[in-house]
């Protein structure tokens, strides 16, 4: 029997570290002062993921070369390579995305809901931890949270909930990498930044059009936001009917300030989505952080950890909508300060 045991133990490490060695990619650091300028990308609290590869900058018209538009913030539905902040060949999303890496928590789905009361969606999070003498080794113990969403087809005001934007809270003073992971049938993620501003995207037209009006840039949307704005949400606050050419983003309305205390992931994710690319659940996304010697086990993770405030969803009026901010209770690294 013991002999049994032993083997399946083995089995079960085997299988383990199989499935962290099929893992690709690695999370990206953020850092605390934000992004310097590359080539004609501002200096920003973001940086690409899956948005990289179009016409720098973005035309203010009709693009006439083809672009690599790689969906276009959700906005066309068109296949590219993966992003640089992805990790593939997960297992699942209970998988740790880096190796050396234990799950500690998985919630139970937290509802999303419309002003009514109304549930739209779910929440689910994760919280791995990585203990510092377990390779690789590290200066501290290290602990990741992980996001995914899921939204329904119910009405959250004159609409289904398209969520554009996922924001976490509370890591002020510390490191902090990110990154997502993605099946085909889930948003990606299109940015990453330490901000707490969503910046929103619009392209030069949807829902008609050629398909390089499609894939261009609004005039004065930009895949990587300036610094600025210390808003929630900036662009233009005004609904944009399909086929109608967007209008430009004013002076301020692509801006985003560094706040190291933030992370921001831009996404697409709607049940169903006014430009046709529907995707009802996000990527699980992944901010990895420094948790000193913290070992709290998962009955004290969930009564310590979790924060209100701590998670913020956002819809940036991509199209024919307006901003909304849905403020949630959620995991924040230990002692975090909010908001």
């Amino acid at each position: 029997m013991k002999n049994v045991k032993l083997k399946l133990a083995v089995f079960g490490v085997i299988g383990l570290l199989s499935a962290q060695s099929q893992a690709a990619g690695s999370l990206i650091n953020l850092p605390a002062g934000g992004f310097a300028a590359v080539g004609s990308d501002p200096a920003s609290a973001y940086t690409r993921c899956y948005a990289d590869g179009r016409v720098i900058p973005p035309l203010a018209g009709p693009a006439t070369t083809a672009l690599l538009a790689r969906g276009n913030f959700g906005m066309l539905a068109t296949a590219g390579s993966s992003g640089r902040c992805e990790i593939t060949g997960l297992a699942s999303d209970a998988t740790a995305p880096l190796p050396g890496y234990g799950l500690q928590i998985t919630s139970s789905a937290q509802s999303i809901t419309n002003p009514g009361g109304t549930v739209v969606g779910t929440v689910t999070e994760r919280v791995w931890r990585k203990l510092a003498a377990t390779a690789p080794v590290t200066a501290t113990n290290m602990c990741i949270i992980g996001t995914k969403v899921t939204l329904n087809n119910t009405l959250y005001d004159t609409a289904a909930l398209e969520l554009n934007d996922i924001a976490r809270g509370g890591y002020n003073g510390l490191t902090v990498n990110a990154g997502y992971k993605a099946s085909a049938s889930e948003s990606v993620v299109n940015r990453v930044g330490r901000t707490l501003t969503s910046v929103q995207h619009r392209a030069y037209i949807y829902g008609g059009g050629t398909l390089a009006e499609r894939q261009n840039n609004g005039s004065n949307y930009l895949d990587i936001p300036p610094t600025g704005s210390t808003a929630a949400i900036t662009g233009v606050n005004t609904p944009l009917p399909a086929n109608v050419v967007a209008p430009a983003a004013g002076a301020g309305q692509q801006n985003a300030t560094v706040n190291n205390n933030w992370v921001d992931f831009t996404v697409d994710v709607a049940a169903v989505d006014d430009d046709g690319g529907n995707n009802p659940v996000s990527a699980m996304t992944y901010v990895e952080f420094s948790c000193g010697t913290n070992t709290d086990n998962a009955a004290t993770i969930n009564s310590t950890w979790r924060q209100a405030g701590a998670l913020r969803l956002r819809r940036t009026a991509q199209e024919n909508t307006t901003f909304a901010e849905i403020i949630m209770t959620g995991y924040a690294p230990p002692g975090a300060t909010l908001p």
